[in-house]
């Protein structure tokens, strides 16, 4: 009938048999490589896989390891740099449900306790850290980019957000004829 959803197998879809996935080890090295350094916990968390320590043991001799300042072992791709920690991040702007700040079984690295009602936002980083959400509207014309802040942000910082929101619109609404980036504070 009509509105009925159809449903049918990967298989039957792509016309060929699954493959296998990757192995636990390959895995463990890509998220390292996109998410890295980090604790076993937030490769366990991320990926849902068990065993997670024995496969980091098995891949040792082919991984960085460093202590965070809780003194937990982190593990890490080799050969990486890595930035001096007195850099500052630029502003990003993060699509609902990024891995970024899904990826990790401690998030305080980049989310505030008291701003976890971010995680599945669209959201706003301001030197590595989540301080707001965003979103963009269409009237008429005109492309809106709305960004509420849940703390305090400097004048630099939001002038790097709204050179950044800037070219966050040029593509999500290059065909705009007009494009306006606002600023909004969620703080009590």
């Amino acid at each position: 009938g009509r509105g009925l959803p159809t449903f049918t197998t990967c298989e039957a879809w792509l016309g060929r048999p699954f493959e296998a996935g990757p192995s636990p080890d390959a895995m463990v090295m890509r998220y390292l490589a996109a998410f890295g350094p980090a604790t076993v916990a937030d490769v366990q968390s991320w990926s849902g896989l068990v065993r997670v320590r024995e496969v980091a043991e098995r891949l040792r001799p082919r991984l960085r390891t460093f202590r965070d300042e809780r003194g937990r072992e982190l593990l890490d791709v080799p050969r990486r740099s890595l930035p001096d920690p007195e850099t500052e991040a630029p502003p990003r702007f993060l699509p609902d449900y990024d891995n970024a700040l899904l990826a990790h079984a401690d998030r305080s690295r980049i989310l505030a306790h008291e701003h976890r009602r971010l995680i599945g936002r669209p959201t706003v980083l301001v030197d590595g850290f989540a301080i707001g959400s965003w979103k963009v509207t269409r009237a008429g014309g005109a492309a809106i980019l709305t960004i509420e802040t849940l703390e305090r942000v400097s004048r630099k910082d939001m002038r790097a957000l709204a050179e950044e929101g800037s070219r966050l619109l040029e593509f999500l609404a290059a065909d705009a004829q007009a494009k306006d980036v606002r600023f909004a504070s969620a703080m009590d």
